[in-house]
């Protein structure tokens, strides 16, 4: 007995169905007792049995997987947010879209959000943790990634290799161990795999901890507790962080540190305000 589906995914297929011109795939002709394409040449264009494409649409016949969802949504001419929207309703999520290989390019409209946040230093990463976009806060308050070369904007090489960023880390080795952590997770997406590759070799070499904690191949998530740190001219600083993905783009990631408390904020409009 076939198994049901959601009522919803059932009759949004119909509904697809139904608005399609038999006339734009050369199918015109003949009566039709409704509007729109039959079930069985949906059923071809998907490259699945009328049966089954019957039982999908009468909410039965299980559970589809992700690429017959796109199969469907190629056969039924859906447009990106309707492709989406399809995987939501069979699946419960939208896919990832697939982003442009090695894609550093960023919409402008990201650096205005990112500088519609005066006090929150944030930044944009790619899944190796490029620094592609930073706004004024981080700058001023964390790190000028303007004083290094294109290449070298990473967070993991700040992290380790740099003995300033270092000190501001209250208890760097759990730290760091987080971030390595968090970082794998992130690091599964990168494409073409040969950057990742190049960047633990070379973070490696220039750091016999990082080569530690890599090869103990763990993947952990970000905790909700503030994030302290100690910075220069500000002192013990704590931040609440948030990392979002960027709408379109599954390869980039907005993270924002918001000043956890009045006092932490207090502190860092002051000294924006001797930096301006």
């Amino acid at each position: 007995m076939p198994t049901p589906v959601d009522p919803a995914f059932a009759a949004y297929l119909k509904t697809c169905r139904g608005r399609l011109s038999p006339a734009d795939f050369g199918l015109a002709g003949g009566r039709r007792r409704t509007q729109g394409l039959r079930r069985e040449e949906v059923a071809t264009r998907a490259g699945i049995s009328v049966t089954w494409y019957t039982w999908l649409e009468q909410g039965r016949g299980g559970a589809p997987s992700a690429d017959l969802v796109d199969r469907l949504a190629q056969a039924l001419m859906l447009t990106e947010p309707e492709r989406q929207h399809l995987h939501v309703l069979a699946l419960g999520r939208k896919p990832e879209p697939a982003a442009p290989a090695d894609d550093d390019t960023l919409p402008p409209r990201l650096q205005r959000v990112l500088d519609a946040l005066p006090l929150a230093p944030a930044l944009i990463r790619n899944p190796v943790w490029d620094v592609l976009a930073w706004n004024r806060a981080t700058a001023r308050v964390l790190f000028d990634f303007a004083t290094l070369p294109a290449g070298s904007r990473n967070i993991l090489r700040q992290i380790f290799c740099d003995p300033v960023m270092r000190a501001a880390q209250p208890d760097w080795h759990e730290t760091a161990r987080l971030i390595v952590g968090v970082f794998r997770a992130d690091a599964a997406r990168a494409k073409p795999r040969e950057k990742l590759r190049a960047l633990v070799a070379d973070l490696s070499r220039a750091s016999p901890e990082f080569a530690a904690l890599w090869a103990e191949n763990q993947v952990r998530g970000f905790t909700a507790a503030p994030k302290r740190w100690h910075l220069p001219g500000l002192g013990e600083t704590s931040f609440d962080y948030s990392a979002y993905q960027v709408e379109g783009r599954p390869d980039l990631t907005m993270v924002v540190y918001t000043p956890a408390t009045s006092q932490d904020a207090a502190r860092i409009h002051q000294r924006l305000a001797q930096t301006a």
